[in-house]
């Protein structure tokens, strides 16, 4: 009788802690998307990041096939009151929280488009972490007017 006391109690801690963990574990990257654009011309990638581990990472790079080159950027309204965007060598990913990329913020900036990209095409995009292993995507593009954003993103050669 004391040990089934005993396993039930074990049990019950043990649901209890897996009740209190957010959701998943790792690293977790969801509602991604990367906007249609012209060849030769940029787009932006957008996505949600979550790090579920108990550990501070940061995402260093991503790259991809599909363009010349891929920059993490930050879009801010400057002093003046115009977008700047600024290029960013690592975006922070504290342990137990999640990151939005989404537009008129942090985004992956696609550069030199090496095909047109048009809603209903997919690229792959692989997030380089400082810690955690790398992740591969296999993004769905979208049209920016789809998905509520400006258009922009502070890119003045974007749709």
């Amino acid at each position: 009788m004391k040990n089934v006391l005993i396993f039930g109690l074990a049990g019950m801690l043990l649901l209890a802690a897996c009740a209190s963990t957010p959701g998943g574990e790792g690293m977790e990257v969801k509602d991604y998307w990367a906007r249609a654009g012209m060849m030769d011309g940029n787009s932006a990638a957008y996505m949600v990041i979550v790090n579920y581990t108990d550990t501070d990472d940061g995402l260093v790079g991503v790259s991809s096939d599909a363009v010349d080159a891929v920059e993490i950027h930050l879009s801010q309204m400057g002093a003046d009151g115009i977008m700047q965007m600024t290029k960013q060598e690592k975006i922070d990913l504290p342990a137990g929280t999640e990151l939005e990329l989404k537009p008129g913020s942090y985004h992956v900036m696609l550069i030199g488009l090496k095909e047109e990209l048009k809603a209903g095409d997919e690229i792959t995009l692989t997030l380089h972490f400082q810690t955690h292993e790398d992740i591969t995507l296999t993004v769905p593009v979208k049209d920016a007017a789809d998905m509520g954003g400006s258009g922009m993103d502070g890119h003045n050669t974007m749709p």
